[in-house]
């Protein structure tokens, strides 16, 4: 198997590389009469696409224009396989030419070579990031089937370069997809754009931490043993690139505390739970409680810094990336998370269908 494809019943199979033609992928399970456009992927790869604010993007400059070429007819899902495609438009190959014969230190291209005795030195090929514009769309396919039930996620960083994001309240989520770096608390804005400008000056990259909730998740998603939600999700999450941990609920915390603390209290129907340290998953299955994730984000590992390495020959060298790179994952990184949660619930919903369970 090759890995380009995630998923069971909702199933999503992505082609393309950084440098080439372009991008694309399949759709398949996605139920009829979803309502679903090219405007409302659009908005989602919007996020995505190079020139985010906040300075820590490449300035590669992309439109991601998606096209849709089967599966959706007047504005809804037919039931049949989406297919889209998404051009390349501004390759710069030549940035690369000197990394032809020489290994970049925290990419794949050691890796890859030990597996296939050939590497794309252009950007990386299928290691890229660039294929991530791939998972966005697919992962807006499955929120658009989502909301139809009901099911929606949020997703934004609470920690860049080692500066954690001030304490946020709802008010001011609700206005964290307009923010650069969507934080969560306008306070964030400028201790991160001071964070990245001096990350920048200095040739070098930061990492950091997304959180991802599922809000309106039913109980009952996922499976006992070997298919646990959280197992599935964290899978779902590690599966990016630069994606180097995963934490659910309390994560590592619980490690530290006593099951008095860390239990999450069981109260009537209706009532307001006073805590969330499962991250609305017991048992491997939804427990109707929103979902709760935290991902670690590394550093992006084209830096301007000098950096040792070896060439294809086996014999030390130096390396320094030029072209045009992010400082960060982070805010990109955001809605290609949101895309994968999305993929993960959509799945176990046509699972738990099949089983001849809700929804």
């Amino acid at each position: 198997m090759s890995g380009d494809s995630f998923g069971r019943l909702f199933r999503l199979t992505t082609f393309g590389e950084s440098h080439g033609r372009g991008l694309g992928g399949v759709v398949e399970g996605c139920p009829a009469g979803v309502p679903l456009s090219e405007e409302a992927i659009q908005e989602k790869l919007d996020k995505r696409k190079p020139g985010q604010p906040g300075g820590a993007s490449t300035t590669r400059k992309e439109p991601d224009r998606v096209q849709l070429y089967s599966g959706v007819l007047e504005g809804a899902t037919t039931g049949t396989a989406i297919g889209f495609l998404i051009e390349n438009t501004d390759q710069r190959s030549r940035d690369y030419s000197k990394v032809k014969n020489v290994y970049r230190p925290g990419h794949a291209d050691i890796t890859y070579d030990a597996k296939y005795g050939v590497r794309d030195y252009r950007g990386g090929g299928r290691s890229s990031a660039r294929e991530t514009v791939s998972r966005v769309v697919g992962g807006a396919v499955a929120q658009a089937f989502l909301a139809g039930l009901g099911v929606s996620l949020r997703v934004f960083p609470v920690e860049l370069g080692g500066v954690a994001a001030p304490a946020f309240s709802e008010a001011d989520l609700a206005s964290a997809q307009e923010r650069p770096f969507f934080a969560p608390h306008p306070d964030a804005v400028e201790a991160w754009k001071e964070r990245v400008a001096e990350v920048k000056k200095d040739g070098d990259s930061i990492g950091g931490v997304v959180q991802v909730e599922i809000h309106g998740m039913p109980a009952g998603l996922g499976e006992p043993v070997f298919d646990k939600l959280d197992a599935r999700l964290a899978y779902a999450l590690m599966g990016v690139g630069a994606v180097k941990g995963v934490e659910i609920g309390s994560g590592f915390a619980a490690a530290r505390s006593l099951g008095s603390v860390n239990n999450d209290p069981l109260v009537p129907i209706g009532m307001e739970q006073s805590s969330n340290n499962a991250g609305g998953i017991l048992g491997g299955i939804s427990d109707g409680r929103p979902v709760v994730a935290r991902v670690a984000v590394k550093p992006i590992p084209s830096i301007f810094k000098e950096q040792r390495t070896v060439n294809s020959s086996g014999e030390a060298t130096t390396i320094s990336m030029g072209g045009r790179h992010d400082v960060s994952a982070i805010p990109r990184i955001v809605p290609v998370l949101e895309a994968m949660a999305s993929l993960v619930t959509a799945d176990f919903v046509l699972l738990q269908r099949r089983m001849g369970g809700r929804p």
